[in-house]
């Protein structure tokens, strides 16, 4: 009986990825920053995209990078590895923080960090309406649907709730499982065939 070799062939769902999508990385993606990652697409466009890797934290909490930052609890990702001598910061407080730009739903990508740091100070802004990040993920023009086609990213969409909330631990194997048929095979591939 011959069977379906196909179920184990590494195969993106070639959808074309949009602002607001998050990019699943294939389950033996190598290098530090994106092996088995989970971006959030903050702009995608004729021109390029920019995501930050939502899955990656760092050990230590947002207030150790800056002097004057108020006490929150709030840890730091690697948003990737592009300008990580920067901080990032995606939230659901819209246009309380001016010069935030939308990305969908009530998510949104940057804005005033000054306004940001005034609102933590007097507690208007709670730890899971905002994610910190050094560094991010780009693209030129036409990269993303190049590493697409060679497999190496699903595509997909995602609540802002589910961006915010999900445990990072997690949050890889969740969105492989969600994706459903032969990709919830990929939760179970070993991170490094070669020491199996």
């Amino acid at each position: 009986m011959k069977i379906n070799t196909n179920i184990f062939r590494i195969e993106s769902n070639h959808v074309p990825p949009k602002q607001g999508n998050i990019l699943i990385a294939e389950p033996f993606l190598s290098g530090s920053y994106f092996n088995r990652s989970i971006i959030i697409l903050a702009t995608c466009n004729k021109d390029g995209a920019v995501g930050f890797i939502l899955n990656k934290k760092v050990d230590f909490p947002v207030e150790d990078l800056f002097v004057d930052f108020p006490d929150f609890d709030s840890e730091v990702h690697i948003g990737g590895p592009v300008g990580t001598d920067s901080i990032y910061f995606i939230h659901t407080l819209g246009n309380l923080i001016p010069e935030s730009i939308h990305i969908k739903d009530n998510l949104y990508w940057g804005g005033d960090f000054d306004t940001l740091k005034t609102h933590i100070k007097l507690g208007l802004v709670d730890h899971s309406q905002v994610r910190f990040f050094l560094g991010y993920s780009g693209w030129e023009a036409g990269q993303l649907e190049e590493e697409i086609n060679e497999n190496s990213w699903l595509v997909a969409e995602t609540s802002e709730a589910d961006l915010m909330s999900i445990d990072e631990n997690e949050m890889w194997a969740k969105s492989v499982r969600a994706m459903g048929g032969k990709y919830t095979m990929w939760e179970n591939f070993p991170e490094n065939p070669s020491l199996n």
